[in-house]
């Protein structure tokens, strides 16, 4: 099912496709391939809308939160906005602290309309082709993302890629979960996560990651045993001061990566994927942004888990490469299963 999403400030007029299996609907654009509601029932049964979001396709264009969005080529930040491939050096926009590239440059995917390229009751794949040069990034592309509705309460998103040339392909979806309901975010640091990760990797003040890995043992990145995303937060360790928050990216070390769950609702989310790093953001950059029925998102109102390469990998070359070669097939997929403990 299809329906007017609304039209952009250029003229181009975005659509919302709604698939449904067992218990989830979610509603999703041709803007940026964005997840735009999610509705996922609680213990008594009853749905509520777990991702933050917009009513309308021109706030999602306005924003710089990415709510929902199919963040590429390559998510997550660049140090220096350049990298080298091959032997040649390759120039992004510098647009995050004016030295930096954050999720490619400023001609976001997200603010693309996207080709609808197969729609079924349950599923729905979307196309963009991305030529050479496009965010700086070297090779024709042509890209598809899928998100299906799966027995069992899940959400699968799955990413494929080629390219000409060798190229960099690092996707993510940039949803801001709140299992309590989008509606309700001063609930947002009450859920619980749980994270078998035994290390994360160190940023700078620009949020640049360092090469360093870092076992969390002993420090508040710990989540090995589940516990609130507030409870620790505003310690006085140095990653929480630098980024603010939780802004830091974990290595995948078993699946489920990241089990989040509500306690009021008793809904469970668990995030598995065959990428090697899990970045858990706790919404340290929402401002108050007016969103679906009005709600007004406070800091800290939503938590991202996005599956990726380490960031800056690039620049890393000791990390696993976000590189695929000319010909191949770049493939990548993260399911998300919901779920309800019971009272």
């Amino acid at each position: 099912m299809s329906k007017k999403f609304g039209v952009l400030p250029n003229g181009e007029t975005a659509s919302l496709y709604t698939i449904q299996s067992g218990q989830l609907t979610a509603e999703i654009s041709d803007l940026g391939a964005t997840l735009v509601k999610l509705f996922v029932p609680d213990w008594d049964g009853k749905l509520s809308d777990v991702v933050l979001g917009f009513d309308d396709p021109q706030a999602y264009c306005e924003s710089g939160t990415f709510f929902g969005a199919v963040v590429g080529r390559n998510a997550n930040r660049t140090g220096g906005a350049a990298f080298t491939l091959k032997g040649k050096s390759y120039q992004l926009d510098k647009n995050d602290n004016g030295e930096n590239n954050l999720h490619s440059g400023f001609d976001f995917y997200k603010n693309r309309i996207w080709d609808v390229l197969q729609l079924t009751e349950n599923a729905i794949t979307f196309g963009l082709e991305s030529p050479h040069g496009d965010q700086g990034f070297p090779g024709n592309a042509k890209i598809r993302v899928k998100y299906a509705l799966e027995q069992g309460n899940t959400l699968r998103i799955t990413y494929t890629a080629v390219s000409d040339q060798d190229t960099v392909f690092n996707f993510t979806n940039h949803s801001y979960f709140n299992l309590a309901g989008h509606d309700k975010p001063e609930k947002a640091m009450q859920q619980r996560l749980a994270m078998p990760a035994r290390f994360f990797t160190p940023a700078d003040e620009a949020y640049i990651t360092t090469g360093e890995k870092r076992e969390v043992a002993g420090t508040a990145m710990d989540f090995r045993i589940p516990k609130a995303i507030g409870r620790d937060i505003d310690k006085e360790e140095a990653p929480l001061r630098l980024q603010g928050g939780y802004d830091h990216n974990f290595e995948v070390f078993a699946n489920p990566c990241a089990i989040l769950s509500d306690p009021d609702s008793g809904r469970t989310m668990a995030v598995s994927t065959d990428c090697p790093g899990i970045q858990l953001y706790s919404g340290n950059f929402l401002e108050g942004e007016t969103g679906k029925g009005g709600v007004s998102y406070c800091r800290r109102g939503g938590v991202c888990l996005e599956t990726q390469f380490y960031p800056n990998a690039l620049n890393h070359p000791q990390w696993p490469q976000p590189v695929t070669r000319a010909g191949e097939q770049y493939r990548s997929e993260t399911s998300f299963v919901f779920g309800a403990q019971p009272r």
